[in-house]
This record gives C-alpha cells, sequence and structure tokens, in this order.
C-alpha cells in the first residue's frame, strides 16, 4: 500500500457526511434524522425507511458518545468474526487480546454468524462507539459495509486471507494452500480425490481452498469432485460427509476435507464402518487443530498460524495507532503442511 493511501485514511475523518447531509438527501429536516436515531417511534414508517436510506447511501456513522466525550477515541478495538464457536477464531482473537490487553486496550467483540449483512450492523455500531480501530475476520464484505471501512478514520485490519485490502491485512493463501494438500494428495498416488466442504458460499475460505484444489487436479487431467454440506464444521457433519462420499463417488481413493473437525469426524466414523485409513480411503484436513493430531491414524493437515496472526495483525494495528510507520501493509504468515498416517 503507498505512503499517499495510508495518509489518505489517516486524514478521512473530516469527509465523513453529517447529520445534516442525511437529512438533505432523505428531503427531512435535521431534526426528524435526529428523531430516526434517537426516537424512531415518533417518526412515520416511510419517512424513517427514507431516512435509513440516506445513512445508508452516505455511510453516515453516527456517534453514541454523547457530550463532551464525542470528540474522544475510546480504548476499545472491536474485533468482529464469522463464530465464536469456532476454535480457528478464538485462537486468532487470544493473540489480539494478549497483545491489544498489554497495550492498554480491550476488545469487544461481535459474532456474525458468517452473515455479512449482520457484519455491516456491528461495524456500524462500534464505528458509532468510537472504537480506537476495528478487526474483521476477512475481506468480504457488503458494498455498504466497505464504505463504512473505506471512509473510517482509524485503522481497519482484516485478517484470515490475503486479497485487495483496504488498509491492513494480515493472512495466509488458502488457494495456494488447497492447492498444497492437492499436490501432497497426488504425489501419494491418489487419483480420485473429492473435496468435502460445507455452505462453501458462506464460509468462502474453503471456497478458495476447493478452487485450489481443482486448479491442481485440472492441470493433471483428473476431475475435480466436490461434495458440499449444509452445515458447518462439525464431527457429525464429517462422518456425514464420508457416508456421501461413499454413496456418490464409490471409486474414491482420498477425500480432502475443509477444515480439521470434519477430517476427524469422518476418520472416528471410518472406524466405525470398519474402513482402513488410508487402506481404504486416505483424510486430509485444515488447521492444525490438536483434535486431529490425536485421533488415529493422526491426521495429515495444514496448519494456520491462528495465533501468532492475530498478534501480528495486533501490532500492526498499535503502530498505526502509535502513529508509527507501516512499512507492510499486508504481511503472508504461510502455513505448514502437517503430515500424519491418515494419508
Amino acid at each position: 500500500m503507498s505512503k499517499n493511501k495510508t495518509q489518505s485514511r489517516q486524514r478521512r475523518g473530516s469527509h465523513q457526511p453529517t447529520l445534516a447531509q442525511v437529512a438533505e438527501v432523505a428531503g427531512v429536516s435535521s431534526i426528524t434524522a435526529s428523531r430516526v436515531l434517537n426516537d424512531p417511534e415518533r417518526v412515520n414508517a416511510s419517512t424513517r425507511q427514507r431516512v435509513l436510506e440516506a445513512m445508508e447511501h452516505l455511510g453516515y456513522v453516527p456517534n453514541l458518545i454523547a457530550g463532551s466525550l464525542a470528540s474522544a477515541r475510546s480504548r476499545f478495538i472491536a474485533v468482529i468474526v464469522p463464530s465464536l464457536a469456532n476454535t480457528v477464531f478464538i485462537e486468532v482473537i487470544k493473540g489480539l487480546q494478549a497483545t491489544f490487553e498489554a497495550a492498554g486496550y480491550q476488545i469487544l467483540l461481535g459474532n456474525t454468524d458468517y452473515d455479512i449483512e449482520r457484519e455491516q450492523q456491528l461495524v456500524r455500531t462500534f464505528l458509532g462507539w468510537s472504537c480506537s480501530a476495528l478487526v474483521t475476520a476477512g475481506l468480504k464484505h457488503t458494498p455498504a459495509c466497505r464504505r463504512l471501512l473505506k471512509e473510517c478514520d482509524r485503522p481497519v485490519m482484516e485478517v484470515m486471507e490475503l486479497g485487495d485490502a483496504m488498509d491492513l491485512n494480515v493472512g495466509l493463501d488458502h488457494q495456494e494452500a488447497g492447492r498444497c494438500m492437492a499436490r501432497h494428495l497426488l504425489g501419494r498416488g491418489y487419483r480420485q480425490p473429492v473435496y468435502v466442504g460445507a455452505r462453501l458460499s458462506d464460509d468462502y475460505r474453503a471456497g478458495m481452498r476447493y478452487a485450489g484444489h481443482r486448479e491442481v487436479l485440472q492441470a493433471s487431467g483428473i476431475e475435480p469432485l466436490l461434495i458440499e454440506l449444509d452445515q458447518l464444521g462439525s464431527l457429525e457433519e464429517g462422518a456425514r460427509g464420508l457416508e456421501q462420499v461413499q454413496a456418490h463417488y464409490p471409486g474414491a481413493d482420498a477425500i480432502h476435507f475443509a477444515n480439521d473437525d470434519l477430517a476427524s469426524g469422518a476418520l472416528l466414523h471410518a472406524q466405525r464402518l470398519g474402513l482402513r485409513v488410508p487402506g481404504d480411503i486416505a483424510i486430509a484436513g485444515f488447521n492444525g487443530l490438536p483434535l486431529g493430531q490425536y485421533v488415529m491414524p493422526r491426521l495429515t493437515t495444514i496448519q494456520s498460524p491462528r495465533e501468532a496472526m492475530g498478534r501480528l495483525a495486533a501490532e500492526q494495528v498499535l503502530r498505526r495507532l502509535d502513529h508509527q510507520p507501516v512499512t507492510q501493509p499486508q504481511q503472508d504468515v504461510g502455513f505448514t503442511l502437517m503430515l500424519g498416517q491418515s494419508t
């Protein structure tokens, strides 16, 4: 990211839309626009809708800190993740929290449940409470959310994957991780691997890994095979994934699961079914979770440095908050292929 782009972000606060501008676009008085925020029941539904649409169109963020505190920046940093039940995000949060707290900041968590519309609402709320910075898990946002993040006058860190970030970015190349595992499976002699994920439109990073997997197979003249489950990663869904592979692709010799939860569930279910892993079918995962290293046989997977990612992301945000130069706004934390006995 260029120096000019960084300086532009730091100056944006003066260009943020005002409530008066919202009122003008909506064709109402400033008092009516204010009532939509503070006493919406006093405004009729059609007028309220016009004001809300004007706010979204302009990217208006109400300042929720009243009175003398309105110009103050809080000492909390908003962290928005798609799940608080997923170990992957918990470990990223751990790295963020430890680093921010050591510098005197607290984190405020938001959970989107993989709903980017909900992320947009959370971003607007946290900006309204004058958070010092925002950390979001991923680069995929609604257009309105992107406008909010681009126009805000504070650091925005996007973690988990690499790509065209708005400000700061720490993550890994998920397509390359998918290629890496596919190359490993082909190198071990498997010629009919199936990729198994769940809700790839929501868990789009798993979709990126499938894209890398598919690319390697197609380059080798092998037809890519895909099973997409209804529920996100769990042991039960992993067992169901194994059954679906057997039902739809009885000639499959390997399964590349989107995550270790699914892969571990399939490994355990294979034992119940009397299947030999990898003799009858090979199984691989992603994330490098501890569970996969304690099942038998030990899971072949790709380890992502989640807690380290959180620490590095926090360090970059703190440098920006301390007005120190950030020489590498985008950083690749990489990944490690962990060879177990399941392939």
